[in-house]
């Protein structure tokens, strides 16, 4: 993980933010978001608001932004649906047909690039794209597959395999993909997060010169601004917690860390690696064998931090291990605060 001395929203032009799990749940704030990413706004930052849900429009977007707290104009919202809507719109002729799986964020995505959106395989498509749509049934399904076993070019907008929801994790559009890939044997391309395609579009719309990348997810938001060769801030607002972050694999491995998006309104303090000792901040983590031997750490960010630094060692530190093909194991001195961290964290024991 990098360091900054100056606040994130003052070192990048454009936070390119992921929705769900960071700045809303389901049709719910994250506690704080609001008013963190209007201060983002005071400092400078421009915002871009980049969803793989490919269900909503822009404008439906920017509506709902409104009605959680976060005014947003349709401009400011970029969809998966525009990315594969571009995609397509290079590979194929002006007027196309496109045999849509989806609803009304795909169709005015297609129309805006010049295609004409069409519903069934008798239409003669010259692609097939789809996107998430909660109403999806087995008849559009049915006509996604006759299109593709004629050999009629895929396109997914993304292939997360659940959304978020109040509920719980729910299936998203790469289950319903997998519902159509293991009726036809075929592999469709998607153009969503981690696909470059998808932070070109951001970029492209949003104009940034030095985004960031912030989402909740390491496999589609970090993984895609690693990919782009883009700056990351991950949050643990969503779906990623302290497990699954020390755990992550190379193109997993987020810049910064952060509670929430407020985590744009701060400095980050660099984690240093010196032999077998990780440091950041006042956390120590020493490397013996495969242990991980945590101290000092601040948990409830006494010292003026946000109680994360101890975590950030933990990461550079298990992730050492990883790429040297040991397997992680976080333990703390019985007598030693940080103890409660990795309590609060889920991860590792006191050593007796």
């Amino acid at each position: 993980m990098i360091g900054s001395q100056q606040p994130l929203a003052r070192r990048y032009d454009v936070a390119l933010l992921d929705l769900d799990g960071v700045v809303y749940v389901g049709e719910q704030p994250v506690a704080g978001a609001p008013q963190a990413l209007a201060s983002a706004r005071q400092l400078g930052m421009r915002l871009a608001f980049v969803t793989n849900n490919a269900s909503r429009t822009p404008d439906q977007v920017a509506e709902l932004l409104h009605r959680v707290g976060v005014p947003a104009a349709a401009d400011e919202v970029i969809t998966s649906a525009q990315a594969a809507a571009h995609y397509l719109a290079d590979r194929l002729p002006a007027g196309a047909p496109v045999l849509v799986l989806g609803t009304t964020g795909l169709i005015e995505a297609l129309t805006e690039r010049g295609l004409k959106p069409v519903f069934s395989a008798e239409q003669d498509p010259a692609a097939v794209v789809q996107g998430f749509f909660p109403g999806l049934d087995w008849a559009a399904l049915a006509e996604g597959a006759v299109a593709i076993t004629r050999g009629v070019p895929w396109l997914a907008t993304n292939l997360d395999a659940t959304v978020p929801s109040a509920r719980g994790p729910l299936p998203g559009n790469g289950s319903l993909v997998a519902a159509l890939r293991h009726a036809t044997g075929q592999t469709p391309a998607a153009t969503g997060k981690p696909d470059p395609a998808m932070h070109a579009e951001s970029v492209e719309r949003s104009k940034a010169r030095y985004p960031i990348v912030v989402g909740d997810r390491l496999d589609t938001d970090i993984e895609g601004a690693r990919r782009a060769d883009c700056d990351s801030l991950l949050v643990l607002s969503g779906v990623t917690d302290a497990a699954k972050l020390l755990g992550a694999e190379a193109l997993h491995r987020p810049d910064y860390l952060g509670h929430d998006v407020s985590a744009l309104l701060r400095g980050h303090p660099e984690v240093t690696v010196t032999d077998q000792l990780v440091s950041c901040g006042t956390a120590r983590v020493e490397i013996r064998g495969v242990e991980l031997l945590l101290s000092g750490a601040d948990p409830d960010g006494e010292a003026g931090g946000d109680g994360l630094d101890g975590l950030r060692a933990l990461a550079v530190a298990g992730w050492r291990l990883l790429d040297a093909g040991a397997a992680v194991r976080p333990v703390s001195g019985a007598d030693d605060p940080s103890i409660r961290l990795l309590q609060q964290l889920g991860l590792g024991h006191a050593r007796g």
